[in-house]
């Protein structure tokens, strides 16, 4: 999408998605209020600590991100192992450790006067949740803003998404361990299984069967199309259900969405500017450069979001947490795509060669 002038647009409904969560807060605060009876009866629909609603709202959300990766891609790793090699160190080695650190700090610490311990805790694996989970989707958008190689990002996102097969419960588990939360290790397991490893293995195997039956055309132009709306109504639903829960954890406590917001926007900057300032260092060309230091910015928070209700359920701090970081992340990568399109003449000299 773009202007008049030619500039890339973000889509209309992740343009103002803060907006939208801010909505989403209110009503979904009002719901609680005015049908408590309903929001317990939908709290109590669990079968092994999973919300039935909530999980089927969720698989809306990440299948659409699913089926679009095409992981036959991953073969041209090869050719510029460079942007890759920035992406997963940053990702896997960086990212996680430095959000359960700013998340410390600011929560346990500096924010002491305001957060009870047992809250500050919950805040923290939600701000790990997050950490630990790399953005799958909405980087497409922020690569796409900042004329980022489409084929290159998907070799990143298709990687990413297997990492986070192997890596993203040993990481979580010992990051919660380090910070004495206890989290039983075979529901970590099975959280990933039922929100990544069935939303990827069915996005995989229907893309295969509709490109094969129906072509790549109608795939592309009609189907994932017709699943956008799917999408977005299953975030805002979610977020609905998630604040009508946490109706009064927010109205008790709405100073603390601003204090988790803080160390979520300094990680988000922090990490940003390692990944471009390496990818600058190892003379990357910037359609490689932004959207690798782009995706380890962003975050996969569907994934967080659902993940935070299995471990600590519906109404905890910790899915707050991973909530606030819907709120924040659309504001915050606008002005990173924006930094990064004005920037884009440090990375001339790469151009050339």
């Amino acid at each position: 999408m773009t202007d008049t002038s030619g500039v890339a647009k973000l889509p209309y409904f992740e343009r103002y998605l803060s907006l939208w969560v801010i909505f989403c807060i209110i009503v979904g605060v009002i719901i609680g209020k005015i049908f408590p009876a309903g929001v317990d009866l939908l709290s109590r629909m669990e079968i092994a600590r999973v919300n039935i609603p909530v999980a089927i709202l969720i698989w809306l959300m990440i299948y659409p991100m699913m089926v679009q990766i095409d992981f036959s891609s991953i073969v041209r790793v090869g050719k510029k192992p460079k942007g890759l090699a920035v992406t997963l160190l940053v990702n896997w080695l960086i990212k996680p450790f430095t959000m359960a650190i700013f998340a410390v700090i600011f929560l346990k610490y500096v924010f002491a006067a305001f957060i009870e311990p047992a809250l500050a805790k919950e805040y923290i694996a939600g701000a790990i949740l997050l950490g630990a989970a790399p953005c799958t989707a909405m980087v497409f958008v922020w690569s796409y803003l900042t004329k980022g190689d489409p084929a290159h990002t998907l070799v990143q996102v298709a990687v990413n998404d297997l990492v986070i097969l192997v890596a993203f419960v040993p990481i979580v588990k010992f990051l919660l361990g380090v910070n004495q939360i206890t989290v039983p290790y075979d529901t970590l397991i099975y959280s990933t299984v039922l929100f990544v490893v069935v939303p990827l293995t069915g996005g995989y195997l229907s893309r295969i069967y509709l490109l094969q039956r129906k072509g790549k055309a109608w795939f592309e132009n009609a189907f994932l199309k017709a699943l956008k709306p799917v999408t977005i109504m299953g975030l805002l639903l979610t977020l609905i259900i998630l604040f009508a829960f946490q109706g009064n954890i927010i109205l008790g406590n709405p100073f603390h969405i601003l204090l988790i917001a803080v160390p979520l926007t300094i990680q988000t900057y922090f990490i940003f500017f390692i990944g471009y300032w390496w990818a600058r260092k190892w003379n990357l060309t910037h359609y490689i450069a932004s959207p690798a230091a782009l995706i380890g910015a962003s975050n996969f928070f569907e994934l967080s979001v659902a993940v935070a209700i299995s471990l600590f359920g519906l109404k905890s701090g910790a899915a707050l947490a991973t909530v606030v970081g819907v709120l924040t992340e659309v504001p915050i990568m606008l002005s990173l795509v924006k930094f990064s399109n004005k920037t884009r003449h440090w990375f001339d000299q790469a151009e050339k060669q």
